[in-house]
């Protein structure tokens, strides 16, 4: 469908999330902050569980918790049952992208720092941006977020060759997601919240029997079953919730470019969680961001 083309009317599955009202009357960006917050959020708990449940375990209990939440809120079966062929063909390949995304995210993020995985992650989606734009305004735009982003991000190649291809697999899958987003907010598989919801049951089918056995000590341990559950909210149901809402009201070139705001808000959760205070380079580099994500224009309005 083309970019402009606005998301049906709010359905039923929405309306049961208590978010049929607020996604029509709040900006699409509101949406999108707070999926960024969340974005760093998640990975960063998930991060401190590894040694427990181990990498794919981590991915197996979040994308399962992600799934027992929408399963009872948006009714996959039923969405799969009035989708079309085409439309059920999309929530496959959605849910996959979901299941191998997680995965290759957490490999990556296992064994290469963060800033690396976010600057390989960032790569794809100035591709998604670019092929979207159309005048000189936005192009400067996007040249602006990027230096900034370079800035924020201290790229560090490794020796790790599995690390890289994980992180290079994440940025690609990265894409998928949201070329595949674009098109579940905007088709006709209930309101793109009942889509995302039938796709994240595909992508617990698909991660089903490639993490549980390393997810099952969180099983036997309350207390990091309770942490895992809250990474997997944290992770795949806000942020992703959030992201249908503003993709369903955004052209997808804007939505990538406003990806570029990643580095930003990591910077300001490491600041309040972790005491990590930016320097010179990363407040220029913020500085940048926010205003290439300002200067741009969508679609609709050039």
């Amino acid at each position: 469908m083309d970019d402009q083309t606005q998301a049906p009317p709010a359905g039923p599955a929405l309306a049961g999330l208590a978010l049929g009202r607020l996604a029509t009357k709040l900006p699409p960006h509101v949406w999108f902050g707070i999926s960024a917050i969340f974005h760093y959020l998640g990975p960063a708990f998930a991060v401190l569980l590894f040694q427990h449940v181990g990498v794919l375990g981590m991915a197996w209990l979040r994308i399962a918790t992600a799934a027992l939440i929408f399963t009872p809120l948006t009714s996959p079966w039923q969405t799969f049952a009035r989708a079309d062929r085409p439309t059920r063909l999309l929530l496959l390949a959605f849910g996959a992208c979901l299941a191998v995304m997680n995965c290759s995210f957490y490999l990556a993020l296992d064994r290469l720092p963060i800033s690396l995985v976010a600057a390989i992650e960032f790569v794809g989606t100035i591709g998604v941006a670019l092929i979207g734009l159309r005048s000189l305004r936005n192009l400067a735009a996007l040249a602006v977020a990027v230096i900034g982003t370079l800035l924020l991000i201290d790229v560090k190649w490794s020796d790790d060759p599995f690390g890289l291809f994980s992180a290079f697999l994440n940025g690609a899958l990265f894409v998928g997601y949201i070329v595949l987003g674009h098109r579940v907010a905007r088709s006709g598989a209930g309101d793109g919240i009942a889509g995302l919801g039938a796709a994240m049951v595909v992508a617990f089918l698909v991660v089903l029997p490639i993490g549980f056995t390393d997810a099952l000590p969180a099983f036997f341990s309350p207390l990091l079953l309770l942490a895992a559950i809250g990474v997997g909210i944290c992770s795949s149901v806000i942020p992703y919730i959030c992201d249908q809402l503003a993709m369903s009201r955004l052209p997808r070139a804007s939505f990538a470019l406003m990806l570029s705001l990643l580095p930003v808000t990591a910077t300001l959760i490491g600041v309040i969680v972790l005491h990590q205070i930016p320097g010179l380079t990363d407040c220029l580099g913020i500085a940048l961001v926010v205003a290439g994500v300002a200067f741009h224009k969508p679609a609709s309005a050039n």
